[in-house]
């Protein structure tokens, strides 16, 4: 298929695409649903994929829920999963912790249950989750009590963050010798109705400018992501194709890994954002310029039941 980048995606153009792939990539939120509200004729697409013999997996930044977490979100909007076929940050940071780090020591969690419950299935312990009141005067937070196992930070989305967490972390990481991880740098969590709240990213950036520190990111659009599907179901990048509704995120993550992009418009990102991209002559903002684009991933499905 000798197109430009950025080319839409349809009639037998679709089928072309597809046999070129075995196994396909999908973002969550956006892609295949938004918020509770499952996107029309996403189901049918996903269980042809797999019933057409693909390799169909997710992957996503939210570190809010865990693997199984999602699995039954899936199940009960009709989509044919199991849970090993689900990449969210919160297990992929405990196995970036488990198998690059290789972690002996507990880690101090900005983050909720979830990421506790994937740290604690691979053997790691964890303080932090939770409120953690005020209390004292400054000097009182210089000298906040530190768990002395505690060998790396790890933040991820956490609803309780503080002064008095973004203290107690940049404490722990005034130790060059503890680690600093962050599920991913996404800043704003868009919402039904064009609203939106802060994301993972804020957090992270107040952790890393109080400890003056860069994080390891664990989430799209770093190559660790994809790594963790690819070494656990043996895939080969040439022939992944990787769909997403944000180019910075998901579409940046398939032309780091060497993956084939399809940009879905029912989410984040325009066709427009991604003319942008390809024109500002940035290099940088190449790699946020998807092969294809699609309206739905809907419009697959011609091509899949035919």
């Amino acid at each position: 298929m000798a197109l430009s980048k950025c080319s839409r995606l349809s009639g037998p153009l679709i089928k072309q695409l597809l046999d070129t792939v075995d196994n396909v990539l999908f973002d969550c939120d956006g892609v295949i649903w938004r918020g509770n509200q499952v996107v029309p004729g996403a189901p049918d697409v996903i269980n042809l994929l797999k019933k057409n013999g693909k390799g169909v997996y997710f992957v996503t930044n939210n570190s809010t829920k865990t693997r199984k977490m999602y699995a039954d979100k899936l199940t009960l909007m009709g989509f044919n999963v199991t849970e090993d076929e689900v990449f969210g940050t919160a297990y992929c940071s405990a196995m970036y912790l488990k198998t690059v780090c290789k972690l002996n020591g507990k880690v101090y969690l900005v983050g909720g249950n979830a990421m506790r419950l994937e740290l604690e299935k691979v053997g790691i312990s964890q303080t932090g989750v939770g409120p953690d009141p005020i209390s004292g005067v400054q000097i009182d937070w210089a000298n906040v009590t530190l768990d002395p196992d505690v060998k790396a930070v790890v933040v991820g989305f956490d609803e309780h963050f503080s002064y008095t967490k973004l203290n107690r972390a940049m404490q722990y990481l005034s130790n060059p010798a503890c680690l600093l991880v962050g599920t991913n740098t996404d800043t704003r969590l868009p919402l039904e109705g064009g609203k939106a709240v802060p994301g993972t990213g804020c957090i992270l950036k107040a952790v890393e400018t109080a400890a003056q520190r860069q994080a390891q990111i664990v989430g799209k659009p770093n190559h660790f992501m994809f790594d963790c599907v690819a070494q656990q179901f043996s895939l080969d990048r040439d022939r992944c194709l990787m769909v997403g509704d944000r180019l910075d995120t998901d579409i940046q993550l398939g032309f780091n890994c060497g993956m084939k992009t399809l940009l879905t418009l029912t989410g984040v990102s325009t066709v427009a954002d991604a003319q942008a991209n390809l024109e500002s002559g940035s290099q940088e903002r190449q790699g946020m310029v998807p092969d294809y684009y699609i309206d739905s991933i809907a419009e697959l499905l011609p091509a899949l039941q035919g």
